[in-house]
């Protein structure tokens, strides 16, 4: 055997094998960086979804009830007279008004003297 044939046999190491292993590692790397972020974001606009889902539903709810309310005072005299004189301060021809003088202010509160 030659040295010649020795050295063909064995070429030198590579240098493409490690930098082409570290770039796929990297590589790999990124791409969960990456897919951690899009996970957390997705669970944000959950949450977000959640919450506006919620106050969609309160918003249909207080819709309902104000038209349950506009639908009363529309055809229940009574409802109409209530809110009329709870809500305006209204009071019929011939009924007796009785206003309260306000109510005096509290004197300032002072800590007590300590002997």
């Amino acid at each position: 055997m030659t040295t010649v044939d020795a050295a063909s046999r064995n070429p030198p190491p590579s240098i493409a094998r490690p930098v082409i292993g570290m770039a796929l590692a990297f590589t790999l790397l990124l791409l969960a960086a990456a897919g951690l972020k899009s996970w957390r974001d997705l669970q944000a606009a959950r949450a977000r979804e959640a919450t506006i889902l919620e106050r969609i539903r309160v918003a249909d709810e207080n819709v309902e009830r104000l038209k349950r309310r506009i639908d009363r005072l529309g055809h229940d005299g009574v409802t109409l007279e209530r809110a009329a004189r709870e809500e305006l301060g209204m009071v019929k021809p011939g009924d007796v008004v009785i206003v309260l003088p306000p109510a005096p202010a509290a004197p300032p509160a002072t800590p007590p003297a300590v002997p």
